[in-house]
């Protein structure tokens, strides 16, 4: 059964290019996952809103759950 989840995103002051630059890198592997950034939208994340708002659609929980798993997410957050 299909899967569907946002996720928000927050950056730190002075960190919104860092977080963008990972998030592309990231997002790059969805699809290897049987999974779809169905929409990525972005705000200025002033008074509390998040910096970015994603909507993905997954083929099953197991594929979403396979990306979770993939070792590069451990390698790309180290560099974030």
């Amino acid at each position: 059964m299909k899967q569907m989840f946002y996720v928000f995103l927050w950056a730190r002051s002075g960190m919104e290019q860092a977080l963008v630059d990972y998030e592309d890198a990231v997002l790059a592997l969805v699809g290897e996952h049987s999974g779809k950034v169905v929409h990525r939208a972005r705000t200025d994340g002033a008074a509390g809103r998040p910096l970015e708002i994603q909507l993905f659609e997954w083929a099953s929980a197991e594929a979403m759950d396979g990306f979770m798993a993939d070792p590069r997410l451990t390698i790309l957050s180290r560099q974030r």
